[in-house]
């Protein structure tokens, strides 16, 4: 590394380069001695000031100019929050569950004829389930499965009701509310044309919203893979929630 060495007088005006630009140290007022300044030609200009500065008893007041580059940070001077109220918030939920003979095929806490129903821990409501999930990702907290895994007996064939009353609960102690919510079942059977309405209409009731604010589709999956198969059944959702 290359080292330079150069002696000040009273009056002197010392203009050097550093990697980020041109720099130049002012003294205001004459120094009581002859000083010495080492710096390095590839340091920055706050290094040098430094290096001026410890040779004297007494510290020299300095104005020092830059082009290109800020010799110290500001210390009052602050990066935005690591956490922030959002004026609004999005969320994904998704939820797939195999269907098998011998269960009740629960959908929006709706029970729906059906030879198959969900294998699940709690009643595998897939549409509460990926509400639920919805509304968890737009607050930044964890899924669904930790906060109510299936390892944990006291949820064995619990109504997703309770699941989907406790994602509201920490919506509004958040401080937000649901703005509007679009959820897509995928399905080949049974057709749910028929229950569409009762099912939006119980969505609505468990979140406490307004009907005009909750859209529910149902699509088959054309006879493709398991979905299509009717070997199980799926739901997308995704939810904005509102600042109150």
């Amino acid at each position: 590394m290359a080292m330079a060495t150069t002696t000040l007088s009273a009056t002197a005006k010392i203009p050097f380069k550093t990697t980020r630009g041109d720099c130049s140290i002012h003294f205001l007022s004459p120094p009581p001695r002859m000083c010495t300044v080492t710096r390095c030609l590839n340091r920055t200009s706050s290094f040098a000031l430094r290096s001026a500065s410890k040779q004297h008893s007494q510290p020299l007041p300095l104005v020092v100019s830059a082009t290109s580059a800020a010799v110290e940070a500001d210390p009052h001077v602050t990066t935005a929050a690591s956490s922030k109220s959002l004026p609004f918030r999005v969320g994904h939920g998704f939820d797939l569950h195999r269907l098998e003979p011998g269960y009740p095929l629960i959908i929006g806490g709706i029970n729906i004829p059906h030879e198959r129903g969900c294998e699940a821990h709690s009643d595998g409501d897939v549409l509460l389930h990926c509400v639920v999930d919805a509304i968890l990702g737009a607050l930044g907290l964890p899924d669904i499965g930790q906060i109510f895994p299936d390892s944990d007996p006291k949820w064995k064939g619990a109504a997703s009701s309770v699941f989907i009353r406790e994602a509201v609960r920490l919506m509004h102690e958040a401080g937000y509310e649901l703005g509007n919510l679009d959820a897509t079942l995928i399905l080949q059977r049974p057709k749910l044309s028929p229950h569409k309405e009762v099912i939006r209409s119980n969505l609505c009731e468990l979140l406490g919203a307004d009907p005009s604010v909750v859209n529910l589709k149902a699509k088959t999956h054309e006879k493709v893979d398991s979905l299509g198969e009717n070997r199980s059944i799926a739901a997308h959702t995704v939810v904005l929630l509102m600042r109150k």
